[in-house]
């Protein structure tokens, strides 16, 4: 388990499930393999299996530990979730709080969870099945949503599709338990944490900034979902709902992660999940820590 340090702040991985995933023509509409050869050392084997021509994706939680609190971003998949439209998240029975329990993490010690957004495998462990009930896994603490993502999911958009339930098991459990904090906009959250709007995967996508002595981490969410994206920013997923905004994010995760040289936390990318970006004039360059 690495251990990212800033001053008196730590931000470790939980991972709930890492493995084989997409096709890279499924993932992009743009693919183009010359761009992955060109990057095999980076890509293959950690984050594309070649034998099986197929990206390595991982899903996971990151903890910061601050002196104060205890901070989750994201929250996987969840068990028990009833999803018949994503086998990869139907019906899951996997030990993610013992994983979270050797990060040193109780439930009931979570002060704040943060979700960039409210996709299916981003918001799972929101909430856990107690006697036939949904119900906040972290018991004390505060969640922290989009208001733009909540309003959204909240409505027509959240019973139907790939992510129908999402919104009714995972997240309004929490706005009925009163645990939740829905941010219009973005700016300072408190605990040295920003929240900055990156639309365009989703509707109120947000990422993370936090900063300790100097350093700073942010926390990209779904901007990215592999690494090859930092080589060709323009390459949209096919689950970014809106195009033109999403690369405007993407292209500003860059250039701002490049500037302040901050350690970017990233959603989706297997091997450590973390690293920086270094610009080189208009391109940008990725290197795991």
């Amino acid at each position: 388990m690495s251990i990212h340090h800033f001053g008196k702040t730590s931000v470790v991985r939980v991972t709930e499930q890492c493995g084989l995933s997409f096709a890279p023509e499924e993932l992009y509409p743009q693919w183009d393999r010359t761009v992955l050869e060109q990057h095999r050392e980076l890509m293959i084997p950690t984050c594309f299996d070649e034998a099986q021509g197929r990206f390595i994706n991982s899903i996971h939680t990151w903890v910061v530990k601050t002196p104060k609190h205890v901070i989750l971003i994201d929250s996987c998949g969840g068990n028990h979730k009833n999803r018949p439209l994503v086998p990869q998240f139907h019906q899951q029975n996997l030990p993610f709080l013992e994983r979270l329990a050797e990060a040193g993490v109780a439930p009931e010690q979570v002060d704040y969870v943060c979700c960039t957004h409210l996709h299916v495998d981003h918001c799972g462990w929101n909430t856990m099945l107690r006697d036939g009930r949904w119900v906040p896994t972290f018991p004390n603490a505060r969640y922290v949503f989009s208001k733009a993502e909540h309003d959204h999911w909240s409505g027509p958009a959240g019973r139907s599709g790939a992510h129908a339930g999402v919104y009714e098991d995972s997240v309004l459990p929490v706005v009925a338990s009163g645990q939740a904090d829905i941010i219009d906009g973005d700016g300072p959250l408190g605990n040295g944490l920003i929240l900055h709007a990156t639309p365009g995967h989703s509707v109120g996508h947000v990422a993370i900034e936090f900063s300790d002595k100097g350093r700073r981490g942010l926390f990209g969410g779904d901007i990215m979902h592999q690494p090859l994206q930092v080589f060709r920013p323009d390459w949209n997923s096919v689950f970014c709902e809106e195009p033109v905004q999403s690369r405007a994010s993407r292209r500003w995760l860059l250039e701002h992660a490049a500037e302040e040289h901050a350690t970017v936390f990233t959603a989706h990318f297997a091997g450590s999940s973390a690293g920086h970006v270094i610009r080189k004039g208009d391109v940008f360059d990725w290197r795991f820590v």
